[in-house]
């Protein structure tokens, strides 16, 4: 049985830290977090607990109902944990970012070099859906639950690498007009 209450209190704690946290320095440039690890894709950290503290609530009222299943709770307070431990990670490493030199754009590679990454983005693009269909195929073909759990992680997994390297095609090519059309 996960100590849900441990857990409010460490998520009560964050809470603290992520408000101040979002008040100076307002939205991130993009999403802080991988939407495999939070739904709410926020550019603050407020969004990204209520998120946490929205599934614990959810194991909470479960178990007051008697109705709490064991595999389910493993995999919610898995996921739990995890969350936790980024927006910890989000906080600790905030001095050590805010010290990091600014990407600059003034450097822009060669065309004939973005040619080069928007072909080794295909190929990597077709090797996950391979690898995608691959896993497809062998889902119904698990025979216990933890093969089909495993098998059902790894899909996600993949389905996330892909949607990455697709969006990173998408402006791999944009970039490419870009450079085509102003000559």
């Amino acid at each position: 049985m996960p100590d849900l209450t441990r857990l409010e209190h460490i998520v009560s704690q964050l809470a603290q830290q992520a408000t101040q946290i979002d008040k100076q320095r307002g939205d991130a440039r993009r999403p802080l977090f991988d939407e495999q690890l939070f739904h709410c894709r926020s550019k603050k950290l407020m969004p990204c607990i209520q998120e946490i503290r929205h599934e614990i609530h959810a194991l909470r009222t479960e178990q007051n109902a008697g109705k709490l299943h064991p595999t389910r709770t493993q995999h919610v307070c898995e996921r739990i944990i995890a969350q936790i431990q980024a927006v910890q990670r989000e906080l600790a490493t905030l001095d050590i970012r805010k010290n990091e030199p600014k990407p600059q754009r003034t450097w822009r590679k060669p065309l004939h070099e973005l040619y080069q990454d928007l072909a080794q983005h295909q190929e990597w693009e077709r090797r996950l859906e391979d690898m995608l269909r691959d896993k497809n195929q062998m889902l119904p073909r698990c025979t216990t639950l933890q093969e089909q759990q495993q098998t059902q992680r790894e899909i996600v997994a993949l389905e996330g690498r892909l949607a990455r390297c697709t969006a990173a095609r998408g402006k791999i090519e944009v970039s490419i007009g870009q450079r085509e059309r102003k000559g």
